[in-house]
């Protein structure tokens, strides 16, 4: 039966590690353990201490070994490296007076192959006082490790591939929520998006519900966590405001099956700053019936709004002045002579000298005088007229539901402010030409515009002979 048995089988002869145990007793040695810890030899001189009597069949083709005395003589080929290791839970239980251990250990095949064992051992009955006759069985796990070691590595790999994408993955589980809305539907609701409107706190309610299981490292550096548990500690400070609407459009898609969404959200770092989101929800497909396991990625495109914003600007803002600019002033225009409120009206301003100062001083000096003026005009017109530079040095202002009496009232104003300006600005002092006009649904605001200038130019033409500039008006007016 001993050479039958389909596992490997080893009687074995214990006797030398009693002897060298009982030696150690002897010389007072009580911790087994610190005391092999203490010099790497010592268990060395344990595992030499055993000696193999006999092998079955099934342990001579385990190893590849022709036959036991061929095993034997290459016994330092199949107990080395890691079975060191190993041995000291085998050496520890039979201090303690054990009479028997299991163990997991790793033997060598005499072609090199590696082999993952299962040791189990058992002094033979008859034979506790020597250890003369040990029975040691092994049993080949190499594929059970192998599997092991293999699941382990791909779990660190998954793991890894979490922890270190360079997007902030959550994972979350919403079947709490998903509760919370089959109790809706067996209420017989089915306008979801009114019951919402009625019922704004369900969609609170949601958003409480909802468990965070992890978050990866970028998540903690994209909202200024140190810790995860100081980010799950304060997601009222990272979801809120502008999120209630999200959420609320994110539950419309659930209720409607859409296990698979993204859109753009605002949150909020913890140090308060705001963060523009790009958000794609995944429900797992295994977990479709409950929702408890869904990812989320989160990729913060706060530059890019920052970025469209400042295209934006720049598409109806003139850089130098701030205000608005003549695409703006054309579009605004339109949109007034097609809608009103009326009357409509309309303030054109030049600047008086500005190419004199340019050819003088250079036109940073000009540049400079610009500047003022844009700062003026800002102060001076309000929501919902609008003032636009819509040349070098031309301006205008629009101003719905006001009538000629409102527009000298905005002339006054300019020039109330252009003079507290000019005495805070040591240096040159800016003059300026202004004519209005107004007009009447049904009326030309190209017509209402030119009439304005005309005003304007009148004005400019005062301003240079007043000052018996004819010629300058010639050489330097604009």
């Amino acid at each position: 039966m001993f050479d039958l048995a389909p596992v490997s089988l080893w009687m074995e002869d214990y006797s030398g590690l009693k002897l060298l145990f009982d030696q150690w007793r002897a010389e007072g040695i009580t911790d087994l353990l610190a005391f092999l810890r203490e010099d790497p030899t010592r268990l060395q001189l344990c595992s030499q201490s055993y000696k193999v009597l006999r092998v079955n069949q099934y342990t001579l083709d385990l190893f590849k070994a022709p036959d036991q005395q061929t095993l034997q003589s290459r016994l330092h080929e199949v107990f080395r490296g890691d079975m060191l290791d190993s041995i000291l839970v085998e050496l520890l239980a039979l201090w303690r007076g054990d009479q028997g251990f299991e163990t997991r250990s790793v033997n060598y095949a005499l072609d090199g192959r590696r082999l993952d064992v299962q040791v189990r051992a058992r002094v033979v009955p008859g034979y506790e006082d020597s250890w003369s006759r040990v029975l040691v069985s092994l049993e080949d796990v190499t594929a059970e490790v192998q599997g092991l070691e293999q699941l382990q590595r791909s779990e660190q790999y998954a793991r890894d591939l979490f922890e270190h994408s360079p997007v902030s993955l959550w994972v979350e589980d919403f079947s709490a929520v998903k509760r919370l809305l089959d109790e809706v539907r067996a209420r017989g609701i089915t306008d979801f998006r009114t019951f919402l409107k009625v019922h704004p706190e369900f969609v609170t309610r949601c958003m409480r519900e909802i468990r965070v299981i992890d978050v990866n490292r970028q998540t903690l550096e994209m909202f200024c966590a140190k810790s995860k548990p100081e980010l799950l500690h304060n997601l009222s400070r990272v979801f809120r405001g502008e999120m209630y609407d999200s959420f609320a459009e994110q539950l419309q898609d659930l209720w409607d099956g859409k296990l698979v969404q993204q859109r753009e959200v605002v949150n909020y770092a913890l140090n308060g700053e705001t963060l523009h989101i790009h958000l794609e929800l995944s429900i797992m497909v295994s977990q479709a019936q409950n929702w408890d396991l869904v990812l989320l990625s989160l990729v913060d495109i706060t530059a890019r709004k920052k970025a469209e914003a400042y295209l934006e600007y720049l598409g109806k803002h003139d850089v130098l002045t701030q205000l608005r600019n003549r695409a703006f002033y054309m579009e605004e225009l339109n949109r007034l002579s097609r809608k009103g409120p009326w009357p409509l009206a309309m303030v054109a301003i030049d600047m008086n000298g500005l190419k004199a100062v340019n050819d003088e001083h250079g036109h940073a000096a000009g540049d400079a005088m610009l500047r003022r003026l844009g700062e003026v005009l800002a102060k001076a017109v309000d929501d919902p007229s609008c003032v636009a530079r819509i040349g070098g040095d031309e301006f205008m202002v629009l101003l719905p539901a006001t009538d000629e009496r409102g527009a000298i009232a905005m002339q006054e104003r300019i020039l109330s402010l252009l003079e507290m300006n000019n005495q805070f600005y040591p240096g040159h002092t800016i003059h300026l030409a202004m004519g209005h006009a107004c007009g009447q649904e049904g009326a030309s605001m190209e017509a209402v515009g030119h009439r304005a200038d005309q005003a304007m130019y009148a004005d400019k033409a005062r301003f240079y002979r007043e000052r018996e500039t004819d010629r300058r008006l010639g050489s330097s007016g604009s």
